[in-house]
C-alpha cells in the first residue's frame, strides 16, 4: 500500500514542483482557505498558543496573526515540494546566510558546531548551509511513515552535501565524528516540548513555565562544541536571510542550563519580531501546570 500511495503521489507532487513560484503560492492560497476556512485545522491550538504567549493582545490582533500563520504555514509546504526541483543556484537566491563567517572562523579554529534555531520562517532550506561552510552538516529528523517518501525526502534533503541521522543514532554520529576529527555542524531544531517523563529542566518560555529540550547544551558540553544560534527571517514570499550568532564558543564555562536558556530567549526574541512566521501548530504549552506532577511521578530533583 505504501508503494501504491507513493506511485500515485510523486509525479503529482514532481509536477508541483516545476511550477513557477508566483503559480505555486496561487494553490498555496487555496490550500490555505481549505485549510483555516473548511477544515479548520488546529485552528484552536493555534489560537490558544498565540495567546499564551502575548497575552497583552487583543483579539483582534490575535486572530489576524493566526490567518497570517496559515498563509505562510502552506507556503512552506509548497516551498518544501519546491525542494524537489529547485536548482541550486535558485535556492541560494530566495535564501541568503548572512554572517557565514561566524561558522567558517570556527572551522578555521578546529571547532565544530552545534547550531539550535527554532521552527520559525522556511527552516527545511537552511540544509543548503552545507555547500557554502567546510563543515561536514548532520540534521537530527524523524522519519515519514512511508519509508518511500520517507527516502525522496531524504534524497532532496541531502543533495547538498549534509547528512541526516535519527534521534537514535544521533549522540553516537557526534562522538565518532569527534574520534575521527570530522568537525562538523550539529543542526539541531529544540523549540518545541518534550515528552514529560523525558524531561530534565524546567525553563520560562513566553512567559510560561514549561519543559524544554536539553539535548543541545548536553552534547556541546560533553563534546566541548560551540553554540550557534541561527535565525531566518521572511524578507518577502519566497525569500528568506539567515543570520548567525555564537551563543557560546567554549560550552562547558556555562552553569547548567545557561545556554538553554539563552537559546529560548533568542526564540522570544525571533518570534516577538513576526509572531505570524512561528511554528503555531505544535502544542508547545501543553504542560503548563504540570511541574509539580512531574517532580513526583519522575522523581526529579
Amino acid at each position: 500500500m505504501q508503494l501504491l500511495i507513493y506511485i500515485i503521489v510523486f509525479p503529482i507532487l514532481w509536477l508541483l514542483s516545476i511550477l513557477p513560484f508566483r503559480v505555486l503560492y496561487l494553490f498555496s492560497d487555496f490550500i490555505s482557505f481549505i485549510l483555516f476556512r473548511v477544515i479548520g485545522y488546529r485552528k484552536d491550538v493555534v489560537l490558544n498558543n498565540i495567546k499564551i504567549a502575548f497575552p497583552e493582545k487583543s483579539e483582534k490582533e490575535v486572530r489576524k496573526i493566526r490567518r497570517q500563520f496559515f498563509k505562510h504555514f502552506t507556503d512552506v509546504f509548497m516551498e518544501m515540494i519546491k525542494s524537489i526541483t529547485i536548482s541550486e543556484k535558485n535556492v541560494h537566491k530566495r535564501f541568503v546566510f548572512e554572517d557565514i563567517d561566524v561558522i567558517n572562523n570556527l572551522y578555521k579554529k578546529n571547532r565544530s558546531v552545534i547550531i539550535v534555531g527554532s521552527h520559525y520562517a522556511n527552516w527545511e532550506w537552511m540544509v543548503s548551509i552545507n555547500n557554502l561552510v567546510h563543515h561536514k552538516g548532520y540534521a537530527v529528523y524523524t522519519p515519514i511513515g512511508n519509508k518511500y517518501f520517507d527516502k525522496m525526502m531524504l534524497k532532496y534533503r541531502t543533495k547538498y552535501g549534509g547528512d541526516f541521522i535519527k534521534p537514535s543514532v544521533a549522540k553516537k554520529t557526534y562522538i565518532e565524528n569527534e574520534k575521527n576529527g570530522v568537525l562538523a555542524i550539529n543542526a539541531l531544531v529544540s523549540d518545541q516540548s518534550p515528552m514529560l517523563k523525558k524531561t530534565q529542566y524546567w525553563s520560562t518560555f513566553f512567559n510560561s513555565f514549561v519543559p524544554v529540550h536539553v539535548g543541545a547544551e548536553k552534547i556541546a558540553k560533553e563534546l566541548n562544541q560551540a553554540v550557534v544560534y541561527y535565525k531566518v527571517s521572511k524578507v518577502k514570499r519566497g525569500h528568506y536571510k539567515c543570520t548567525f550568532k555564537l551563543l557560546a564558543e567554549n560550552p562547558r564555562e556555562f552553569e547548567d542550563y545557561k545556554i538553554t536558556d539563552m537559546f529560548l530567549k533568542e526564540v522570544e526574541c525571533q518570534v516577538a519580531e513576526a509572531p505570524q512566521y512561528y511554528f503555531w501548530t505544535h502544542k508547545r504549552f501543553k504542560h503548563i501546570g504540570k511541574y509539580e506532577e512531574w517532580k513526583e511521578k519522575y522523581k526529579r530533583d
